[in-house]
Parts: structure tokens; sequence; C-alpha cells
């Protein structure tokens, strides 16, 4: 498997990855809660300032709980500074899109995870961008929330960006990830409600379930990058020799 590569993800372990408080209606505990009752084996907090103990979460309901920031800026410029501030301290880092300039950095940095909500704005999202994020191995983001809470043609024209969007990063197999970008914790879904929705627009399960799971081993692998002892991969410290020297 590559380092971008998802995988089949069919029997994979589920996340999600939702705004806490202050920039959602629930807390981080409350999330966790959910999120076990619903059957995620863990759940990512894209909220910087939110306030929560990842470790006594994870203890108290089994969940696994990933700090993450999702970088909100105007411009390019801004959002490279935030992502250099942030990135060795968190082991998700997310840039929101929407916009071409923010959709094509994002996809362009090494240092970025994943680009969030490429479809909010009025920006969009071609095979240029969808061989950069392959190249970098940058996910993208693939947001159910709006096919889920809106209505009318606001609800037609997500599902039609929707397919486009699967469209495009599957043929040029770009790495992503999938979620409802849930604000609270009424707006968290089932992964099997996730999977039904998903195959109103046509996706295979085990691709949807892929990206649920996406969240998750990218987290493992930059918490490892993250760990003292990581160099490069496939390059570690031995503790041994260390401790001799």
């Amino acid at each position: 498997m590559t380092d971008h590569d998802t995988g089949d993800g069919g029997s994979a372990s589920p996340y999600e990855a939702a705004y806490a408080h202050p920039d959602g209606d629930a807390t981080a505990a409350r999330l966790t809660q959910t999120a076990r009752r619903y059957g995620y084996d863990g759940i990512v907090i894209r909220t910087r300032e939110a306030d929560f103990d990842p470790e006594g979460l994870r203890e108290r309901y089994g969940v696994d709980v990933v700090p993450a920031v999702e970088v909100v800026a105007d411009e390019p410029s801004s959002a490279s500074g935030a992502v250099g501030n942030f990135r060795p301290d968190f082991p998700l880092v997310l840039v929101r899109g929407g916009t071409d300039a923010l959709n094509r950095f994002a996809v362009e940095q090494d240092r970025v995870d994943v680009l969030a909500a490429p479809l909010s704005g009025d920006g969009g999202f071609n095979h240029v961008l969808a061989k950069a994020a392959a190249t970098h191995g940058t996910r993208v983001e693939f947001d159910l929330g709006p096919a889920l809470r809106e209505s009318g043609g606001t609800r037609v024209r997500a599902l039609g960006g929707l397919r486009k969007l699967r469209e495009i990063v599957g043929h040029y197999d770009a790495p992503y990830v999938v979620s409802a970008r849930p604000t609270s914790h009424l707006e968290l879904r089932t992964p099997r409600e996730l999977v039904a929705l998903g195959s109103e627009l046509g996706f295979d399960e085990s691709w949807l379930r892929a990206g649920l799971a996406e969240w998750g081993r990218l987290a493992a692998r930059n918490r490892e990058r993250l760990s003292a002892e990581f160099i490069s991969p496939g390059v570690r410290v031995d503790r041994c020799e260390a401790d001799d020297r």
C-alpha cells in the first residue's frame, strides 16, 4: 500500500471528523460519546480551540480521539503561515478550500493532510488539482453534509458536485476522505447511513468505507511521524543506541 493509498477499507475502522465547541454546538465529549454509540472507532475534532483531553476521552468512551486543526484563510499566503505554525503540534492539519486559489494551495502542499470542503465556495476541482493531490498525498474531502442537510436546488447541486468530484478523483487515483462535517452530535450519522447516502450517488460501499477509515489511518501515520523516534519513512532512532551516546 502506498503512502496515500486508501486501500479497500471494507472492514476498516470508520472515523468521522466533527466541529466541537466553540466552532460547533457540542463539546468534544458529547461528540465522542455519540460517535461510540453510532459505531465509530474514532473521531477527529477539527476545532483547534476546543478544550478536551484526547487520552481521557479515549479511556472513557473507547473511541480514538484525534486533535486536528482546520485552517480557514482568505488567501494562500495566510494559510501557508498557519499550516507552518500548526504542523508540528497536530496529527492532522486541514485547509478549508472553496476557492480556486485555496484548493490549489492545499493540494500542492506536502504539509497539508486534507483539502476540506473543496466545493463549499465558488471554486472548482479539476484534473490539474487531482494530479497534484495524488502527487503530494493531500486527501480530498467528500463532504456529504449538504446532501444530508440541504434541500431543493442546493441539494441537487451538491449531489451533482459530489458525483463530478468522484469521477475526477477516481480517474487520477487521488487520495480522499469522507465526512458529513457535523457541527453537533445531532448532525452525526452512522456509518451505515452515510454509506446508504453514498450509494444513492452511485458510490461503491467499499469506496465510501475506505474514505471514512482513511482519517484514522492518516492520523496513525502522522502520530508516528510526530514521535521522537521517527526520522523519515523507514528510518527510526534506535533508542538503545541513542542512550549509549
